[in-house]
């Protein structure tokens, strides 16, 4: 019989493992991982996946980009600028596809995360 109580199940994950696993990690490399996630579920939420308009859901869509600019804009100085810039890049992106895909576009400076980024033109 082997014990899993150290090693964790698929059922029941072993925390410590998972512990000592996220030491490791840099703060760097948890906040672009986490950047990277919102920027991902944000381009579904906008439907420019091959799904297309599927999973397009505005409402969710403004929520994401907010909490990426705000991410990015609290971890500006912790984070360089080898890191930082294209993650901003993606951001600008996505608020100008946002603003792409609104039936009735809000005002420059009004736009998700815009009130972390200042406004966004195209």
């Amino acid at each position: 019989m082997s014990d899993t109580s150290s090693s964790g199940s698929p059922e029941t994950p072993d925390f410590d493992e998972m512990t000592r696993d996220i030491a490791e990690v840099p703060a760097v490399e948890v906040i672009v991982t986490v950047a990277v996630n919102l920027m991902s579920a944000a381009a579904v939420k906008l439907g420019l996946t091959e799904e297309g308009d599927r999973y397009k859901d505005l409402d969710e869509a403004r929520k994401l980009v907010t909490a990426l600019a705000g991410l990015l804009d609290a971890s500006t100085t912790e984070i360089s600028s080898f890191h930082a810039a294209p993650l901003r890049d993606g951001l600008k992106s996505l608020q100008l596809a946002f603003r792409e895909a609104s039936l009735v576009p809000d005002e420059p400076g009004q736009g998700p995360g815009e009130k972390y980024t200042g406004p966004v033109y195209g």
